[in-house]
């Protein structure tokens, strides 16, 4: 079976993603990578804006957990603990176990669900792979060493083929 790398939604920043949005998909539980993705790597806490963010989507009924492939867990549980939410560490993407087991914990199924990060081979694959809305946003703090810089680059093609392209 083909599995597409190309996300539903490129946005520039998380923050463009709203309650409504979510919402008017269906979404009820958000998916999300943490490094690259909510904050750059190097920051060991959310900023406030995260944690303003964070609230909106639990007022507007929408549960946010995170999905990390994070080899340390002190970061994201750490990281998560000051946001008030759940996380799936050494959640393994792209491979689905993460995705299913943040799925069945909140009792939704992949047509409720989106996931959010900045990668294509780990976050798009595996929410391609796990049937879930894909909405990548561009890397927080930007790519950092020589591989990210490839990476990147790499994935440039894939986000300019996504119709509902939201960066600005």
């Amino acid at each position: 079976m083909a599995v597409s790398l190309i996300p539903d939604y490129v946005f520039n920043d998380y923050t463009a993603i709203t309650p409504a949005f979510l919402r008017e998909r269906g979404v009820t539980l958000l998916l999300s990578d943490l490094d690259y993705t909510l904050a750059p790597k190097s920051q060991p806490e959310p900023d406030e804006k995260l944690l303003d963010w964070v609230r909106s989507l639990k007022d507007g009924g929408v549960t946010l957990e995170i999905i990390s492939n994070n080899r340390s867990p002190k970061r994201v549980e750490r990281f998560c603990r000051n946001l008030g939410i759940g996380y799936v560490g050494h959640a393994g993407k792209p491979g689905t176990r993460g995705l299913t087991e943040a799925m069945r914990k909140h009792g939704v199924s992949a047509a409720q669900t989106a996931m959010l990060g900045d990668k294509l081979l780990t976050d798009t694959l595996a929410a391609k792979r796990g049937g879930t809305l894909m909405l990548m946003v561009e890397p927080k703090g930007g790519p950092v060493g020589a591989w990210n810089h490839v990476l990147h680059a790499m994935q440039e093609p894939f986000k300019r083929a996504c119709e509902q392209d939201k960066r600005q």
